[in-house]
């Protein structure tokens, strides 16, 4: 790309310095001390333009319609600059439950009833007209795939694409002012040479005759049926204000990039480039299965830092059919496959690129000014990105998982980059654009840093099942029309007078107009131009009629007349001859002069040939040089790409081993907490075992000393009865006298402490020690849970807990409140009578956050009537029963031991003596 007309770099600056050979020795150490310290002048950073206008990505959107009626749509157009996303069923709602619909705008929406003209009027056309001006331009699709990117580019028969188009738009406006073919010459530096026709006649003839050069497809060629109706003749579109003193010449080329790699489409023997090779293939014998990788094309940076393709045939075109033909060839070699979203589905970015070459008429408007600094060469880049898909709905397998996943990696590193831009443009940050990321964004890295128009068409599918993609290629589409270019300066005008070339075809239309006019028929006498100019300078003949015979005077005067024009005619011819004369003798110094400059030529041609031998070895060296540099810099990419791997291999394991290590502190400290908690709970669980176990065991001997006291009580007695028998004269003792005595205080044991409720029964959770003293006589904070289904007994006992919340049924606020929990239940028990129990429990909190009971306590308060019934005597003796008893009565062995059994652990009442149930007596 050559906006205008720029210095050139010396050549030992520009060339061969872009890394130094790793054969060598680095400049510093092949040389002595004192020369150490110099060091190479560097390249001149590229030159910023000087405008700083800036104008942003254009971003436009176009709506595919969906392929079946009854298929649920997610996007709506609102107006010709604003869409809104709905969110389709199925799909995550938002926080607040319901459905995010978000709005998004764009340079210009294109809904499904967008037509292809409408499109290219708004998106390429401008692009169009300023490549015509000289200026640069970028045009690229993005989406998802399946969404109409190659259709939008490419178009169908009877809808033409944007790409076609533009050809169409380009030729309608160039073709009176086309060159001769090979008059201008591209070079290997991405640069324009100008020839003169001379030399485009032999170059014509070369490519002609040499087979090993490429012919480029003619107009006159037969077109492929599949492209020869893809625009229709009222869509033609021509640019205004074309410079008609310039001459202009359209070169195409079309490249693909395929898993990061870059291939010329328009090269033969494409296929087998890019297809695996393996020895026996046709291909040269290496070691035993040693497989060949594709050769790909390298990125080169020309004189004006503008990133090109190295190597990438391209073609000369004069018509748009022509240009088309050529794209079309290349078309048939891209990469394509089929997938479960799309019938032909893009496996590889594909760049078309128009490069326009116009240099100015001389100040005779009839050639083209020999000139190099005055060609301006634009350029105008067609991009059809490939779609970014997901491999679980595509289902690809194999080949095609890889492929997908470097298209992905391609435009993530895309996305990458514009968001960086956009970060050092509105924050004023400094960051480091990484365009060399991905084969992409490195060769359009001169239209986002330098000068030219972008634009980009964003294709969608408005179905459902792409709504997540959909909503990626949106949010990525509204942070590039962020991002600002800068706007390219108008071409600098040469010093020639307008209007030259139409001159020029006047001046040449008069003059053959003249010519003819005046051009007659060849003299018969053969006498020459000169003789027949002279007969016409003479003076004419009088006249000679003779109407008298005796006239004297008429041939008098015609004798005269013809005398003098003999003696004209002889000077004539005398000055002739000796011009002639002249002539001679110059033309035969001339000859001379001629022959001596022949030899001197022939010379000058020995020692040319010379030169060209040369400079045919200084290219082939050259040559070398480059293939080693191209070696040198592979073998550096490589390296780079492995430095790449080792260094995020490097990184994900020591994230790895740090995530480890945090994982690892985070047990041992879990660990050693979970160690303590046990510690305490074991200790908590063996201390309160302790305690029940203490507990038990007392009770335990409490209710065997009452077992053995009842046993000997009984002894006593059948040893009082015995020795009654014995002695029947004897009077009966006094009844008071056959009772047991109470042992003293002194005489009976010590009582051990024991609780006032029933044994529970084990249990697999662990309870609370229990303690003679009631647990609800505390101070804690207690929820008193009484149903609403209790009776009211009226009794005089009440169980009255202070400091208790009462409730119906418990509930988290309140347990939250208290650390202790009473349940009063009522039932019927054996007798019939109504027993009410007070299960006691703790309030603790689990790990949760809730709370939980545990019950440790029950303490029952029993009902029961004055009158209890009379126990019967089962002795062989019937005696009556009388209301009013004596103590006599309680003598009876069966009596006493049943009194003696109704004792309970706990009882106030020690040992000894006796319970008797006598009933008070009422008042009147």
């Amino acid at each position: 790309m050559q906006d205008a007309p720029k210095a050139i770099l010396p050549l030992d600056s520009c060339r061969f310095k872009r890394r130094p050979c790793r054969t060598h020795k680095p400049y510093h150490e092949s040389e002595p001390e004192h020369l150490r310290k110099y060091k190479p002048p560097r390249r001149p950073p590229p030159k910023r333009s000087p405008n700083n206008q800036k104008d942003p990505v254009g971003v436009y959107l176009r709506v595919r319609p969906l392929s079946a009626e009854d298929e649920e749509c997610c996007i709506e157009v609102i107006s010709s600059t604003t869409i809104q996303l709905h969110t389709p069923e199925g799909f995550k709602v938002h926080r607040n439950g319901e459905y995010k619909e978000m709005q998004y705008s764009f340079t210009k929406v294109f809904g499904v009833s967008g037509s292809q003209m409408d499109l290219f009027e708004h998106v390429a056309k401008p692009l169009v007209d300023d490549l015509i001006h000289g200026k640069n331009g970028l045009l690229f699709t993005y989406g998802v795939t399946g969404s109409g990117k190659t259709f939008t580019m490419t178009g169908s028969p009877g809808q033409g694409g944007l790409l076609p188009r533009s050809l169409d738009m380009i030729f309608n406006s160039v073709r009176p002012y086309q060159a001769k073919r090979y008059v201008f010459k591209t070079d290997d530096k991405n640069g324009m040479e100008i020839q003169c026709e001379v030399d485009a006649v032999l170059e014509r003839q070369r490519r002609e005759n040499n087979l090993s050069v490429p012919k480029t497809p003619s107009s006159r060629q037969k077109i492929d049926p599949e492209i020869s109706d893809m625009l229709k003749p009222e869509e033609a579109y021509k640019a205004d204000s074309v410079d008609e003193d310039s001459s202009y010449s359209v070169f195409v080329s079309y490249i693909e990039i395929y898993n990061n790699y870059i291939y010329d489409l328009l090269e033969d023997g494409l296929e087998d480039a890019i297809k695996p090779k393996w020895n026996g293939g046709g291909t040269p014998l290496r070691q035993n299965t040693e497989f060949i990788p594709p050769q790909s094309k390298t990125l080169r940076e020309d004189q004006n830092h503008n990133m090109y393709v190295s190597g990438c045939m391209e073609v000369e075109v004069k018509s748009a059919e022509e240009a088309f033909q050529v794209f079309w060839k290349g078309q048939k070699k891209r990469k394509v496959a089929n997938t479960r979203l799309n019938r032909e589905s893009s496996r590889s970015h594909s760049v078309f690129i128009i490069k326009l070459a116009q240099a100015p008429l001389d100040a005779d408007g009839d050639n083209i000014l020999q000139d190099k600094n005055q060609v301006i060469v634009s350029q105008l880049c067609l991009v059809d990105l490939a779609g970014s898909e997901r491999t679980g709905r595509t289902g690809a397998e194999g080949t095609r998982i890889r492929e997908a996943g470097n298209i992905n990696q391609s435009l993530l590193n895309l996305r990458t980059c514009i968001e960086i831009l956009r970060e050092n443009q509105t924050c004023g940050t400094n960051r480091m654009v990484p365009y060399r990321d991905s084969k992409v964004t490195h060769l359009f890295k001169n239209y986002f840093d330098g000068e030219g128009r972008v634009r980009m068409v964003v294709c969608v599918n408005p179905k459902a099942d792409d709504y997540e993609e959909t909503l990626l290629v949106m949010r990525f589409a509204e942070m590039t029309q962020e991002v600002e270019v800068a706007r390219p300066m108008d071409r600098p005008i040469c010093g020639f007078t307008p209007g030259r070339r139409y001159r020029n075809q006047a001046f040449k239309e008069e003059l053959s107009r003249k010519l003819q006019d005046r051009g007659g028929p060849v003299d018969t006498d053969g006498g020459t131009t000169f003789t027949s100019n002279l007969g016409r300078s003479l003076p004419p003949l009088p006249s000679s009629e003779l109407t008298d015979p005796n006239d004297d005077v008429t041939l008098p005067r015609l004798i005269e007349a013809l005398q003098n024009r003999q003696r004209i005619r002889q000077l004539m011819t005398d000055e002739y001859n000796k011009a002639a004369n002249i002539m001679k003798s110059k033309l035969q110094e001339l000859e001379s002069d001629l022959i001596s400059k022949q030899n001197l030529i022939n010379e000058q041609n020995g020692r040319l040939l010379e030169k060209d031998k040369s400079i045919q070895n200084n290219k082939a060296e050259i040559e070398r040089l480059e293939k080693k540099t191209k070696m040198q810099e592979r073998t550096i990419d490589m390296l780079q790409k492995t430095t790449k791997i080792y260094e995020d291999d490097k990184r994900s394991l020591q994230q790895e081993l740090e995530t480890r290590e945090n994982r690892l502190h985070r047990e041992l400290s879990e660990k050693r907490r979970m160690e303590q908690r046990m510690h305490g709970m074991l200790s908590d669980t063996q201390h309160k075992w302790e305690k029940e176990c203490d507990r038990r065991v007392n009770a335990m001997q409490l209710e065997m000393q009452n077992k053995l006291w009842v046993k000997d009580e009984k002894l006593k007695q059948l040893k009082a009865i015995v020795a009654e028998n014995k002695t029947p004269g004897c009077p009966d003792p006094p009844p008071h006298q056959s009772q047991p005595q109470r042992p003293s205080r002194e005489e009976r044991p010590p009582p051990k402490k024991r609780s006032a409720s029933p044994t529970p029964l084990p249990t697999t959770t662990p309870v609370r020690a229990l303690h003679r003293r009631s647990r609800s006589a505390g101070g804690e904070k207690w929820v008193d849970h009484k149903p609403a289904s209790n009776l009211d007994l009226g009794t005089v006992l009440q169980p009255v807990i202070p400091n208790a919340i009462q409730v119906s049924a418990p509930n988290e606020k309140a347990l939250s409140k208290c650390d202790k929990y009473v349940l009063t239940h009522q039932e019927v028990a054996s007798d019939g009578e109504i027993q009410t129990k007070l299960i006691k429990g703790d309030v603790i909190k689990t790990r949760g956050g809730g709370q939980a009971v545990q019950f440790t306590d029950i303490e029952t308060v029993k009902q029961q009537l004055t009158m209890a019934s009379n126990r019967k005597r089962k002795s062989s003796e019937e005696t009556p029963v009388n209301k009013d008893q004596t103590d006599g009565s309680w003598t009876d062995v069966e009596t006493r031991c049943s009194v003696a059994l109704e004792m309970k652990a706990g009882s106030n009442m020690a040992p000894g003596h006796e319970h008797h149930g006598i009933t008070k007596r009422r008042k009147p």
